[in-house]
């Protein structure tokens, strides 16, 4: 079995030998650039990881790797222009470095280019499979983020609502790409399903962590700036938990402040809104929810029928996410 060190080498290797060279140099160019930008590149680790847990060869799933790895990107370069970001992991978002249509445009080529890595994949038999859960988390990756974008404008948004929009948004991409490892190197549908699961829920703590990283982390740590989904008016689990304990002046304020005729400086309206959060106690009712989501990620994980051994990294890897500080 790899270390996580040993994967990150292996996949970033894989990731520099198939660097986009290709004309126009405009519209690729912007790929390698998101690409390069780096971060912990989990997902496509997660597919390496599921995969190692059947088949040592672990050579074989670079191409699954690299197809979740380009894909998040596309949706990357797409949110953040819909969120009309600047920042991303520190450096200069894709649009704002080229601009909006070759943004567009590159991102587009990216959802092919994934196809494509996918296709590699040495094992023709397996492909149909692995297409049918690409396809799948896939499209529910752009149902996910169109409910995101609606519930800006929403005033009934639910909790239970939110979490169902981040397993989809967020969540799927984990699963799937846990699912598609596993499948790939001949794993049984029960065990397949049990690591969907457990990707599932622990992409959902994820999100929920990064909802509270926006707003009570710091801007060194997380990579852009701090309170982005309250200036945009994201109604994120922190705001739902919110509305749902707060006493009526509490729910009228966080209601006003998020109006979009508000006129407060962003970072004014970061501030009063962090207030109300702090008031109420919601970063530990974060924190709570994250551990929910967390253990039923861990029991599914458990129930995987491969050695304990084997399932150690997945263990330690989805502590590192449940800790993480960006």
């Amino acid at each position: 079995m790899h270390t996580l060190d040993e994967l990150q080498s292996l996949y970033a290797t894989y990731l520099n030998e198939n660097s986009y060279k290709k004309e126009p140099i405009s519209l690729y160019e912007p790929v390698n650039y998101i690409l390069s930008l780096g971060g912990k590149r989990l997902r496509p680790l997660f597919s390496l990881m599921a995969f190692e847990l059947y088949d040592n060869k672990i050579d074989k799933a670079l191409c699954i790797a690299h197809a979740v790895e380009v894909f998040h990107n596309f949706t990357l370069v797409h949110d953040d222009i819909m969120d009309q970001a600047e920042m991303r992991r520190g450096k200069l978002t894709v649009h704002s470095k080229y601009g909006v249509n070759t943004g567009i445009l590159s991102g587009d080529v990216m959802l092919i280019l994934a196809y494509e890595s996918l296709l590699r994949f040495k094992v023709p038999s397996s492909i149909p499979s692995l297409v049918h859960i690409f396809n799948q988390f896939a499209r529910e990756v752009c149902e996910g983020q169109e409910m995101d974008m609606l519930f800006e404008s929403s005033s009934e948004v639910t909790l239970a609502a939110y979490e169902k929009m981040i397993s989809l948004k967020t969540a799927v991409l984990i699963a799937g790409a846990l699912k598609m490892g596993a499948i790939a190197a001949g794993a049984t549908e029960s065990d397949a399903l049990k690591l969907y699961d457990f990707g599932l829920n622990i992409g959902v703590a994820f999100q929920i962590q990064d909802d509270y990283l926006d707003t009570f982390g710091s801007q060194a740590q997380v990579g852009k700036q701090i309170g982005g989904d309250i200036v945009q008016n994201k109604k994120t689990f922190l705001i739902l938990k919110a509305l749902e304990l707060g006493n009526q002046h509490q729910k009228q304020d966080l209601l006003n402040l998020f109006k979009t005729e508000n006129v407060l400086l962003p970072q004014e309206k970061v501030k009063k809104v962090t207030a109300i959060l702090t008031e109420l106690n919601i970063p530990d009712e974060a924190k709570r929810r994250k551990q929910y989501y967390f253990e039923k990620g861990m029991k599914s994980l458990e129930e995987v029928q491969v050695m304990t051994e084997k399932k150690e990294l997945l263990r330690k890897v989805a502590f590192q996410l449940l800790e993480r500080e960006n």
